[in-house]
């Protein structure tokens, strides 16, 4: 078991500091392999929702890595997708997924998020429907540089959005994160809408666990809850 540097409770949230960013991918597959052993040794399935981008990187190739994993048992999902972006772009997060983990485990589904469906209300409820159908067991996510989660944008996020699944219009800060992280050659070409599991989906997960490496992440993690963020 790989231990933190430094361990803390705020308000309710647990938190684990690590060396560097190797060490915390290590620990955090380290612990999702856990509660996923325990989820299938329970009720032979577990559910796994998972984020994408740059800070996920050590993370999924730690947990691909994991011994004795049962992934036939687990079915994995993802947070997000643009909204009709070209079959095949190298940003689509499905294809992040599928190079970084899925297709190196032999998971028992994987359920992308329809990004150009022929109807996107009916999409977007499919999979809201899809996820209430399948428990999410843990939900594995980061924090955007603006604080978003998944595509909430602050200050447009709703902790009792009605919604599972919806259309949401991407902030301007965050769609310069996906410039800066390599996905777009300018902002003009990155996507201005996707589809997004909003927060109570994410927080329906039976547990969550947040990673959040790299110093360009420090404002989100550090800013006051009651003062918009710094564009």
């Amino acid at each position: 078991m790989i231990e933190p540097v430094r361990e803390f409770v705020f308000d309710q949230l647990p938190v684990s500091v690590y060396a560097d960013n190797e060490t915390m991918g290590r620990a955090a597959a380290e612990a999702t392999a856990g509660i996923l052993r325990e989820a299938v040794a329970a009720r032979g399935v577990a559910n796994l929702v998972l984020a994408t981008g740059n800070s996920m990187l050590t993370f999924l190739h730690s947990l691909r890595d994991m011994p004795d994993l049962p992934w036939p048992a687990i079915n994995v999902f993802h947070m997000d997708e643009y909204l009709n972006l070209e079959p095949g772009h190298r940003a689509s997060f499905p294809l992040f997924l599928r190079e970084h983990l899925l297709d190196q485990v032999p998971v028992g589904a994987f359920y992308p998020v329809p990004g150009r469906p022929a109807d996107v209300e009916t999409a977007c409820r499919a999979y809201d429907l899809l996820l209430k159908a399948h428990p999410v067991d843990l939900c594995c996510l980061g924090i955007g540089e603006n604080g978003h989660l998944a595509f909430n944008d602050p200050p447009y996020a709703d902790f009792d959005d009605p919604a599972w699944v919806k259309v949401v219009q991407l902030d301007e800060a965050s769609r310069h994160q996906q410039v800066g992280e390599g996905h777009f050659t300018s902002l003009e070409v990155v996507p201005t809408h996707a589809l997004t599991m909003t927060i109570p989906a994410l927080r329906a997960a039976t547990k969550m666990l947040c990673i959040v490496p790299e110093g360009r992440k420090e404002l989100a993690v550090t800013a006051p809850e009651d003062k918009e963020m710094e564009r």
